[in-house]
């Protein structure tokens, strides 16, 4: 395996990474902001209130988009195992 293969199959395993963990982060991110609003309106100040939303707000996100990211990460990981195969 040439070292362009090991950068392409490296760019294309980040990306991955970056496109599967996007979801998951934005739902956090509305979810936390909504909360900081309703805090900031309500003068409520405290901290641990926006933990248990955004952890529910993640889990739902990953149980929709839960599918579609395992079939990601198998397309990934067949392609790595061909490319690894026909080097051999």
């Amino acid at each position: 395996m040439d070292a362009n293969a090991i950068i392409t199959l490296l760019r294309e395993g980040l990306f991955l990474v970056l496109l599967l963990s996007a979801a998951p982060m934005l739902a956090s991110l509305v979810v936390g902001l909504t909360i900081s609003m309703f805090q900031a309106v309500t003068q409520l100040q405290e901290q641990t209130l926006s933990y248990v939303p955004k952890i529910v707000g993640v889990l739902i996100t990953i149980a929709i988009l839960g599918p579609w990211m395992i079939t990601q990460t198998v397309r990934f990981a067949q392609t790595l195992f061909d490319s690894i195969a026909l080097t051999q």
